[in-house]
């Protein structure tokens, strides 16, 4: 056999020998180089290889299958002869293949079944930039074996845009591993920004370059674009502008059938053009014939997990640098290209350089089950990323409620044989517990729905999110073409029915009878068994009954949901499923302060007893309602967040019933005591000796009241539910118990409530400003008064307010000496021009002072 001569073919020497002296290495060789197809099979020959298999992984199905077909064709055999593939529900092998190529989490399971894979001599992992989940975790568990099990297992990574370092550091023993450079030869790509406006949708922009590429540049154009529905979009904007003939728009991404992804790889007819609308799908290890232009537009899809809300989504961002890179370089594969940005060279500089590791964002449930199943912690493993620890943490809550693992992490009977199917826990679980139930059929329906795209549409509006209504279209087979107003999409369907019958063939004991329609009927109780963590119930608990009863005639109103993992979420306005108590909701859309209801379908409270009889928790609970402003003794049997059943208790405990009720009052503020005048006289003048002796007087202000309530108040609260009852609590004695008796002797001493002056009257002193306690007096009762009155053992001036016979206020001073020498006269003379008749002597100091106009 005779290899094309390709870029990475001056790499075959030192890459042969650096795996033969290392055991491991990694090679880094631009898009096109031939690393996907000629590094294989230039190192089958190889001494160290012994008659072992290489195993070659590949990010995607399409790209396996691509690379094995082409393989096979540059040795002039078929499939399945010395290079096959094994791809999820698609096997091409024989006894005589050496080369497979497989995707990353048929690789996975190859592991568990034979952890030393003593038929294999070298693993090779190709686009290991992507850093998808499965590639890291395959990479972790063979670096694991290696290291343990087979030091004659060879390790290679491949990708075009890596980072090699850290990549060779982990590979190596003591010393990185050795990395090998190909500088290729690709044709070369010229690269032209265009920018679109902030107000323009992507699907325009980009159709619009289309039709110019079209115009300017030969061959075929490649299309990137972030999923089905740009896609989609596009290529009815396409169809609008009226494309030159002999042109064919053709979509390529992951849920299209095999026959139409090889139509869009596939090389053009003669005297046609094509126009690729591609997902991330095409962007590494596939060459599609023709292609001369590329037109990016920018963005892809990756997936999010939120550990605290224990739930994922696909978000739609910012291709990174080196992404954009491996899209260009699809233009120049065969021929001189052209790459088509639409975004600005600004633009392009702050790009992310390179893209995150997918398991620091997904959801890591796969992941944990699998290293149970190894029999080991992340911690244990060689990452280039560890997994963090909140979605460790978040993994194990989660295969521990599916009883996956035990309470140490460890796995269970039942978690091996899930993990042995391969699929999400969820469904995993899921379907073996159906096996159990006689639901195995309608566990693969449901399976196959909650894993391909909605085959149920609705004109204008969001389909009804009811899963028992993509069942009933399933009942139809490929008959269906409408239900309850939802056209169906017979591609997806017919895909849901292969999936389901797949599934049904991977069971221990198949799947079983054909799908009764009394079965769907029973839709919510294997979605609890799947997702425990979205049974859900109406926060206002309406029943469907009442719901039906009160509701007025047209659609249902949208309902509000709390999720037993005590997420919120929400059923759209028009979903019939509104009116129902309990749901169970597997899909959501996790936006906003609530998540929004995509799939769902109703379950009774009664199916999640029998369900979950063992991890319901009866509780009982003594707690402030705020909505009946009093305390409230349940007994409760919650599944989580959810609160199934509630029962009075007719005796609480005294000390929790007062618990609560200082909990309502917390809630309400200090202002919901009987704060009478004299009560708040009193704390005013606690408040001041607290400032003037902190070390001996105690704080009664606000925040220190608060938070000192169950130590001065709960004694006397016991029996009390309603706030309404504090009326008859005699506040001021609970202040002075605060203060304690050794101190209570001297507060009248230190804090006086009245000061009698000169006059005889006594006078109320005023204490609402702790930092100068004042006492307003008119000035003729203060005549041979000659110093400032003085409390708080002497060391605190009262602030005089001195008022006029009409008891305005006419100036306020804490030095009377220095008022009656500098000031009086002058007040004197004022206020003898207003009041005439009243008594203003010459000398105050030898005055009588006197209550009356004049004195007797």
């Amino acid at each position: 056999m005779r290899l094309p001569e390709l870029p990475v073919v001056e790499a075959l020497v030192p890459l042969r020998d650096a795996l033969a002296a290392r055991g491991a290495a990694v090679l880094v060789a631009p898009p096109g180089a031939g690393k996907t197809t000629v590094v294989p099979l230039a190192l089958l020959t190889a001494e160290w290889l012994a008659g072992r298999k290489i195993v070659l992984l590949e990010p995607r199905r399409l790209a396996a299958r691509a690379a094995a077909h082409r393989m096979a064709s540059l040795k002039g055999e078929e499939v399945g002869g010395t290079v096959g593939y094994r791809i999820r529900r698609d096997t091409r092998v024989g006894r005589a293949t050496r080369i497979e190529v497989v995707t990353e989490g048929v690789l996975t399971r190859m592991l568990q079944s034979d952890p030393a894979l003593e038929k294999i001599g070298l693993v090779v992992f190709d686009e290991f930039h992507e850093r998808s989940i499965h590639a890291d975790l395959g990479l972790a568990l063979a670096v694991e074996s290696r290291r343990l099990l087979r030091d004659d297992l060879r390790l290679l990574v491949m990708s075009a845009t890596l980072d090699a370092t850290p990549v060779a550091e982990l590979l190596g023993d003591g010393e990185p591993a050795p990395v090998v450079a190909a500088e290729g030869r690709q044709h070369p790509v010229e690269t032209r920004y265009m920018g679109r406006p902030t107000d323009e949708r992507l699907e325009p922009a980009v159709a619009r370059r289309v039709a110019r590429a079209l115009g300017e540049e030969p061959g075929d154009l490649l299309v990137f674009l972030p999923g089905a529905g740009e896609i989609r979009r596009t290529a009815e904007r396409l169809a609008a502008l009226r494309l030159p003939a002999g042109v064919d728009v053709l979509p390529l991404y992951g849920n299209l059938s095999r026959g139409e992804q090889d139509r869009a790889i596939a090389p053009s007819p003669a005297g046609r053009r094509k126009v690729v609308l591609a997902s991330a799908i095409a962007q590494t290890s596939l060459t599609i014939e023709g292609t001369r232009v590329v037109i990016d537009g920018g963005w892809m899809r990756v997936p999010r997990f939120d550990p605290r809300r224990g739930m994922s989504r696909l978000e739609t961002v910012r291709v990174t640098g080196d992404v954009a890179d491996q899209r260009r370089g699809r233009a120049g594969r065969t021929a001189p290209g052209v790459c088509y940005r639409v975004w600005t060279e600004a633009e392009q500089r702050g790009l992310v350089p390179r893209l995150r590791a997918e398991l620091l964002d997904a959801d890591l449930a796969p992941l944990v089950l699998e290293l149970a199943a190894w029999g080991a912690r992340a911690e244990e493993l060689s990452w280039l990323d560890p997994p963090p620890a909140a979605g460790i943490a978040q993994a194990l809550d989660l295969l521990a409620q599916l009883d996956l693992v035990d309470p140490a992490g460890s796995i269970t009977g039942h978690g091996r044989s899930v993990a042995a199917l391969g699929l999400h826990p969820r469904l995993g679980h899921m379907l073996l517990r159906a096996s159990d139930m006689g639901l195995a059929t309608l566990a693969c329906h449901l399976a196959a729905l909650l894993g391909e795209r909605d085959p149920l549409r609705r004109p204008g509006e969001a389909a009804d999110a009811d899963l028992r209504l993509r069942l009933e279209a399933m009942l139809h087979g490929r008959r269906a073409h409408a239900v309850a107003g939802h056209d169906v999409s017979r591609g997806r369907l017919a895909r849901a029915l292969a999936e389901s019958q797949a599934l049904g063939r991977s069971l221990p004991a198949g799947r079983g009878a054909r799908l009764a329609a009394e079965d769907v009927e029973r839709t919510g109780e294997l979605l609890a068994l799947a997702y425990p963590d979205r049974i859900a119930r109406r926060r206002d608990g309406l029943s469907a009954a009442s719901a039906s009863a009160s509701s007025a005639p047209g659609p249902p109103r949208g309902a509000r949901y709390l999720l037993s993992n005590g997420r919120g979420a929400a059923l759209a306005e028009g979903q019939g499923l509104a009116t129902r108590e309990w749901i169970v909701a597997p899909e959501v859309a996790d936006r906003g302060r609530e998540a929004r209801i995509l799939l769902a379908a109703p379950i009774g409270r009664e199916q999640i007893e029998e369900l979950f009889g063992a991890r319901i928790e009866a509780r009982e609970s003594v707690m402030w309602d705020a909505a009946g402003s009093r305390v409230e003794a349940v007994r409760e049997r919650r599944l989580g967040a959810l609160v199934l059943a509630t029962a009075p208790i007719d005796d609480p405990p005294a000390e929790r019933v007062a618990e609560a009720f200082l909990d309502g009052l917390r809630a309400a503020g200090l202002r919901a005591l009987p704060w009478r005048r004299a009560t708040r006289q009193l704390r005013e003048r606690l408040q001041f000796l607290h400032r003037a002796d902190p070390e001996s007087w105690p704080d009664v202000g606000d925040e220190a009241l608060m938070a000192s309530l169950s130590e001065w108040l709960a004694p006397s609260v016991g029996g009390m539910r309603r706030l309404e009852e504090l009326a008859r609590l005699d506040l001021s004695q609970l202040l002075l118990s605060h203060v304690g008796w050794q101190l209570r002797p001297r507060l009248d001493e230190l804090a006086p409530t009245h000061l009698e002056v000169p006059s005889g009257s006594r006078v109320p002193l005023d204490y609402s400003d702790p930092e100068a306690p004042a006492l307003a007096v008119r000035l003729q009762e203060l005549f041979g008064w000659s110093e400032t009155p003085r409390i708080g053992g002497g060391r605190v001036p009262v602030a005089l307010s001195l008022l006029s016979p009409a008891r305005r206020p006419v100036q306020v001073t804490t030095d009377l000496a220095s008022f009656w020498r500098d000031a009086y006269f002058e007040v004197k003379k004022e206020l003898k021009g207003r009041y005439p008749k009243h008594y203003w002597p010459d000398d105050p100091l030898t005055a009588v002072a006197t209550r009356r106009v004049r004195p007797k």
